[in-house]
């Protein structure tokens, strides 16, 4: 599942080499969400560690994220855990802009509708609209 969300950059983290053939690099978001503010950490790993080298800590930016989950037996208990993966960063203001992304260039899929209150917090359509104003004859 793809989403998006805009905020503030609160922190970002070095690049941490876990294994041989996996790294990864965390930020942290500022997002509001009402009277308090949100501090929600995304990870990018493998080749989108450096997509946030072009921004500082305060700029307004725009995540594209995958939400991934995954479970694994420790023990003889089954145990769970949750990643917000970001795949794309874009300055707030760019609006959707292709040119001033900093995702490698690469589209996203279909996305599921949104079902959050958050202004902030979205998923994309899933589906273009099915005619614009140009292509109707409505008189509204």
């Amino acid at each position: 599942m793809a989403y998006d969300v805009t905020g503030r950059l609160h922190e970002i983290f070095d690049e941490q080499q876990v294994s041989e053939k996996f790294r990864k690099r965390e930020f942290v978001l500022e997002v509001q969400d009402g009277q308090y503010p949100e501090h929600i950490k995304f990870q990018m790993v493998q080749d989108k560690t450096s997509l946030i080298d072009p921004f500082k800590m305060g700029d307004e930016v725009k995540v594209t994220f995958n939400l991934r989950g995954r479970g694994f037996n420790k023990n003889g208990q089954m145990l769970y855990f949750t990643n917000l993966e970001a795949w794309k960063i874009e300055p707030a203001s760019a609006g959707g802009n292709a040119g001033n992304s900093y995702g490698g260039g690469q589209q996203a899929a279909p996305r599921p509708a949104a079902q959050n209150q958050n202004p902030t917090l979205r998923a994309q359509p899933s589906a273009a609209p099915i005619a614009s104003d140009d292509d109707n004859d409505l008189p509204f």
